[in-house]
């Protein structure tokens, strides 16, 4: 039998391209990888254990981690975990409970210096409710001599105290931090938790959208309530592309949630954020697995009379992955970026486009065998030197879209208007066949009282490449008056883009003028998590841009909203006395509609210095969408007081739209400098202030200097749009790492607003909806 090969790494856990045998490694001292799965019992709290077979040639005879491995050359982590355990202890579980807690760095001696261990280390956790029989298990006699349970303090102690019937850990070190987690999930102040959960939730104040559905024919009426339906579909969709388990969790959490008060806080909160993960607290989980889905597994081990099963909980992990569940967990971008540089441009369009996920062909039976629908994918992977391969969104949601497409063909049926007909029948048609481009161009071109936005568009959740587009819905009913009312804006966008602060090299030839609709809200679905959105500009693909532009949706009742129940509240708090009367709504809406506009303008397909076309997506990757909210934000603001000076808009705004946008910046800012939004508006805060434009008073309040905005408001706006232009994404690295931060005024004045409990956002219900699904 051949020599087992692993992958050689960097000291920094970074892959060299060489692969050795198993010998030679350990012989040699090289870095390499392993996994470490242990299986923690909930209900008795202890830890299973292994023996070490006397045979084994490092730590024989002591007990030890309840399934360990090496991962083999080329080898996923997680396939790893699961084949140890299968191998090593019989038992057989979905990827779905095993919850990477950590990496560990491990490096020692063994047996006189024969035998050097420099290994990088996945620990994972399996949480079972109840302890599996010893009976049920099948040990790998040459690995494992027994197995056994023991409380997991007792066993810190034994470490601690370094018995020798043990395999040494540092307790003390990073491998504490097993302990750490347990201990955690294990003592819970109900109370406490409560409290912190109420605090969190909070900070979105309740809110009721509507609109008047009278001007409907009663058939536009029933396809709305089919939209809607739809919409639904749509949100399943996006719960399953933040993360695997997560709607596993959801359903969990929703079926448990009047069981105790704590227990429907865990479930309203989930409900803002579609995740574990708080939008608000920089992705800080607010829940663990030890909170999530229990699943019972008859056949996972052989079978033992009277014995159900293992019942496990199905895991998230800690860390909000930065590729949700668009890449496999463990791909970075050296694989990546391997992998693309083997394939045709007709494949890396695929690969690197809106519509397609990653995955592993290691992974693709065991995802088959759970997904039925998943099958035909399998059957179409090709030999490849590669274990990633891209599968379109039509296959890989193909049961949900199946269902969104159905909806959308009777609404289309049903619908008076023939440029909405056209648009939910063809979006009908994309879901299935995964080409967006007719579907899009037709919501660009819908005049209809009744207004939808359903489909993937956002790359936000993507933080690895900003590739990958999640699923949403908006619905809503057309506010004609308002919509006439912004016509100017977009009769203005070839003129607002010939006079950008912007080298002309780097200007757009040709900009379509973006046709602006303003809706009162009525439902939303999918990527509509923490923060509301209140308008958007669309669609992202850069061929379209090139093509026809954009177009923009402004959501009026949300931006009233969010002007009465945030802005304001921060205005009486954070903005000078004598500055306060400047902040109104007219100006964050007028401002928001320019932000708007401004993703159209700007370069977006770009050539970069070595003659090549590109776009500013490919090349800033997962910086883009930071960058780009910041470059609509400032620039919008750069626009307003283009066209107050062009005699557009009246000069009485001058004032008040630089005090609005003040404020409004820490409304952004409490999102999170995690999320683009909220990053891209440090970056200007930080900005302005830097250039003496925010002035920061005694008194922890904050005025415009309005002798130094405008230079300041020009200047960020250049510097931003001449690295989009370069597609210089070291650039934008340098200006987000100097700009995002909290300095010391912006913290004073964020723990103010958290001191007198102002909202940081909103939280919608939408009852018109609700009476159209019965």
């Amino acid at each position: 039998m051949a020599e087992e090969h692993f992958d050689v790494l960097t000291k920094s856990g970074e892959k060299t391209g060489v692969s050795k045998p198993r010998s030679e490694i350990h012989r040699d001292g090289d870095y390499h990888r392993a996994v470490h799965v242990w299986i923690f019992v909930e209900t008795t709290q202890e830890l299973l254990l292994q023996l070490r077979s006397d045979d084994k040639d490092s730590w024989p005879g002591q007990w030890d981690i309840s399934s360990a491995g090496h991962i083999s050359a080329g080898d996923p982590s997680i396939i790893s975990a699961q084949r140890e355990m299968e191998e090593e202890l019989g038992i057989k579980l979905p990827k779905d409970a095993f919850e990477k807690i950590f990496v560990f760095l491990q490096e020692c001696v063994t047996n006189n210096g024969k035998f050097i261990n420099n290994e990088f280390n996945d620990v994972y956790l399996v949480t079972v409710l109840h302890p599996i029989p010893l009976d049920a298990f099948t040990l790998q006699k040459e690995e494992v001599s027994a197995v056994k349970y023991i409380p997991y303090e007792e066993y810190r102690n034994l470490l601690a105290k370094e018995d020798p019937a043990y395999v040494p850990y540092d307790v003390n070190g990073d491998y504490g931090k097993l302990f750490e987690i347990i201990r955690q999930r294990c003592q819970v102040n109900v109370e406490a938790r409560s409290l912190s959960l109420q605090k969190q939730l909070q900070r979105y104040s309740p809110v009721t959208l509507e609109a008047n559905l009278a001007e409907l024919s009663e058939a536009d009426q029933k396809a709305l309530g089919l939209i809607v339906k739809a919409a639904k579909v749509i949100d399943d969709i996006f719960y399953e592309q933040v993360w695997y388990s997560n709607p596993a969790l959801r359903d969990w959490l929703k079926e448990h949630a009047n069981a105790s008060e704590l227990d429907k806080l865990k479930w309203d909160y989930f409900l803002i954020n579609k995740s574990p993960w708080s939008s608000l607290d920089e992705n800080e989980p607010f829940l663990t697995t030890a909170d999530s889905a229990v699943k019972l597994l008859p056949e996972a081990t052989k079978l033992i009379a009277g014995w159900k099963g293992i019942e496990y909980r199905a895991a998230f992990p800690l860390t909000k992955p930065p590729g949700a569940n668009f890449y496999p967990p463990d791909m970075d971008k050296v694989e990546f970026n391997l992998w693309l540089s083997s394939l045709t441009e007709e494949q890396k369009h695929a690969a690197t486009g809106f519509f397609s996920i990653i995955k592993r062909r290691s992974e693709a039976n065991l995802d088959a065998s759970q997904s039925n629908h998943l099958a035909n994918i399998t059957k179409k992977l090709t030999d490849s030197n590669s274990d990633l391969y891209s599968a379109p969104y039509s296959e890989i949601y193909r049961p949900f879209l199946t269902k969104a497409s159905e909806l959308l063909h009777k609404a289309g049926d049903l619908a008076t208007s023939q440029s909405l007909k056209k648009l939910l029948h063809s979006k009908a048609e994309a879901f299935l066949s995964n080409d967006y481009y007719d579907s899009d161009i037709a919501w660009m071109d819908l005049d209809s009282k009744l207004d939808i936005t359903i489909g993937p568009y956002e790359t936000y959740e993507d933080e690895i490449f900003g590739y990958k587009a999640s699923f949403e819905a908006f619905i809503g009913i057309r506010d004609d008056k308002a919509t006439a009312d912004l016509k100017l804006f977009g009769d203005n966008l070839k003129l607002l883009e010939d006079n950008l602060p912007l080298d002309s090299v780097y200007k757009s030839k040709d900009v379509s003028a973006a046709p602006i609709r303003v809706i009162q809200l009525i439902y939303n679905s999918g990527d509509v998590k923490g923060p509301q959105t209140v308008a958007y500009n669309l669609p992202n693909d850069e061929k379209i841009v090139e093509d026809r532009g954009t177009s923009m949706v402004m959501l009026k009742n949300v931006q009233e909203a969010k002007f009465e129940h945030i802005l304001k509240p921060i205005a009486e708090v954070i903005i000078s006395k004598e500055q306060r009367g400047f902040v109104d709504f007219d100006s964050f809406f007028t401002h928001t509609i320019c932000h708007e506009c401004c993703h159209g303008i700007g370069p977006h397909t770009i050539t970069l210095p070595d003659g090549q076309t590109s776009t500013v997506r490919k090349e800033l990757q997962e910086l883009h969408s930071a960058m780009e909210e910041a470059k609509a934000d400032i620039v919008g603001l750069w626009a307003l007081k283009f066209l107050i000076t062009k005699g557009l808009l009246p000069k009485s705004m001058v004032e008040s739209m630089y005090v609005s946008f003040l404020a409004g910046c820490f409304r952004s800012i409490r999102f999170g400098l995690t999320e683009a939004h909220g990053k891209g508006q440090a970056l200007q805060f930080n900005w302005l202030y830097e250039k003496g434009a925010f002035v920061f008073h005694e008194d922890s309040t904050f005025s415009v200097d309005f002798t130094k905005v405008e230079d300041a408001v020009e200047s960020l706006s250049h510097e931003i749009l001449t690295i989009q232009g370069r597609g210089d994404k070291k650039a934008a690295t340098l200006l987000l790492n100097n700009y995002c931060t909290i300095t010391g005024p912006l913290k004073t004045s964020l723990e103010k607003l958290e001191s007198v409990k102002v909202p940081v956002d909103i939280s919608p219900t939408f009852p018109l909806a609700d009476a159209l699904m019965n």
